[in-house]
């Protein structure tokens, strides 16, 4: 067989797992969700530049599978992810995912990564840049309730982001708890272990939830909260999921990414079709009112949103440049002549 060596057109930056910790290792935890946070505000800023639909879900009973895909007009991008919150009891991730930027002239892609990793950075980075505009001012404790796989990832960037000194565990696994304050250790954090959700909201001025199951739950209910907190409600994703009851969101100013997907996935969905909700980037550009009281409580309704992967892997491409964090792939067949495609597989032929 005639060996072909690729072009360079052929070969496409890939971002690995190995490569990505070796890459947020090189960059610093903390100072990664601080550049992520930089790059979704500024994307966030130019919103209305952006192609927006709700993600493309495939459901089943075990969990969904899902493309989300987004556009500025000059880049395109998408993420390929799944959440299936049983696989944990066989040892997988309930979450995985990988993406990929193209450029939008030619269509040819420029980057391929990884996004298990990425996204639990870019949902964290995404939960404190909000929180740094919408919870009260000086807030330095948060409440973790649901100690899972986003857990440190939410607590660091509280403290990269947001300015936390103190978090305050609680999940229905007792182990869950254990291995967060594990490895939070020597973060710079003070963290409590809590036996009851109540017990770990007492002083929290940020109360995050990001629990697993595939069902409507009562994580939350409305005597828990009271006034002047900012609530981040991450762990609704899908339809007939949640975790705040109604009357909590009845109390609340609710923010969201893109209202035509949080009304089928977030927390919303348990409301009414015009149920008020402040769209974040609206914040960010002055043309809506964030807080506006001590006495006030903020809820981010966040489902995910197509643009902050966009913002994530924008970041990586931009961090891989002059590294040797990725592999150049083989990913695209480049024959000499445009239109002799069959040319090129007869070369190779032995």
């Amino acid at each position: 067989m005639t060996k072909l060596l690729p072009s360079d057109k052929a070969l496409v930056p890939f971002v690995s797992v190995d490569h990505m910790m070796q890459l947020i290792h090189h960059i610093g935890v903390e100072e990664t969700l601080r550049g992520l946070a930089d790059y979704i505000e500024a994307d966030f800023k130019r919103w209305e530049l952006f192609d927006k639909t709700p993600r493309v879900a495939s459901h089943s009973d075990k969990g969904v599978i899902e493309l989300m895909p987004t556009s500025d007009g000059d880049v395109y991008g998408f993420k390929y992810v799944n959440g299936h919150p049983s696989n944990t009891k066989a040892g997988l991730q309930t979450v995985t995912a990988f993406g990929l930027l193209a450029d939008v002239a030619s269509g040819y892609p420029v980057l391929l990564s990884e996004m298990t990793m990425l996204t639990a950075l870019r949902t964290a980075a995404t939960s404190a840049l909000v929180a740094r505009v919408l919870a009260p001012k000086g807030s330095t404790v948060m409440a973790m309730i649901g100690n899972g796989a986003q857990s440190e990832f939410q607590s660091l960037a509280m403290k990269a982001i947001v300015g936390i000194t103190e978090v305050r565990l609680y999940d229905i696994d007792p182990a869950a708890t254990a291995k967060c304050a594990e490895n939070l250790a020597g973060q710079g954090l003070k963290v409590t272990q809590c036996t009851t959700a109540e017990d770990a909201m007492l002083g929290a001025q940020i109360i995050t939830t990001c629990t697993a199951d595939k069902q409507y739950a009562t994580i939350l209910t409305d005597n828990m909260v009271g006034a002047g907190v900012h609530i981040n409600a991450i762990g609704g994703d899908c339809p007939g999921k949640t975790e705040l009851a109604p009357a909590i969101l009845q109390r609340s100013d609710i923010f969201v990414e893109y209202p035509k997907q949080t009304r089928i996935e977030g927390e919303i969905q348990q409301m009414a079709p015009d149920h008020p909700a402040t769209e974040f980037w609206e914040v960010l550009t002055a043309k809506a009112k964030g807080r506006t009281s001590d006495k006030q409580i903020t809820l981010f309704d966040s489902v995910g949103f197509a643009i902050e992967d966009f913002s994530a892997l924008r970041f990586v491409r931009d961090q891989i440049a002059d590294t040797g964090f990725f592999h150049p792939l083989d990913l695209l067949a480049d024959p000499d002549d445009p239109r002799d495609l069959f040319g090129m597989l007869q070369r190779a032929k032995a």
